[in-house]
């Protein structure tokens, strides 16, 4: 997943032509190093449909805190520059599926 900090948010997912899904994240955080290759997984299975990218908590406090993100992992999926849909924690795959079912290409209704 690549990086984005607080100056290129704007551009590489507010402004994405595709959905993008952020992982809020923080190096120290034990949860945060689970839930990531369950979304380097779907970013594999969904390339080309959805984005996804991480944003460090303590090096981007600015747009954490915009979107209000106030526990870690937290993962919220942007289309067309607004917060759609969010998954709070550490959960399994078939959580994200859910939540952003209408968006993955691996879905399963």
């Amino acid at each position: 997943m690549r990086e984005v900090t607080d100056d290129s948010f704007q551009r590489e997912v507010l402004e994405a032509d595709q959905p993008v899904v952020v992982d809020f994240w923080a190096p120290w955080c034990g949860p945060c190093h689970a839930v990531e290759p369950i979304l380097a997984e779907l970013e594999r299975e969904n390339e080309g449909k959805v984005g996804f990218a991480k944003l460090n908590i303590d090096e981007n406090i600015e747009t954490a805190s915009r979107f209000s993100v106030l526990s870690i992992p937290t993962a919220i999926l942007f289309e067309a520059g607004r917060p759609r849909e969010t998954v709070i924690g550490a959960r399994p795959r078939s959580h994200y599926e859910k939540a952003w079912a209408q968006w993955l290409t691996s879905s399963t209704p």
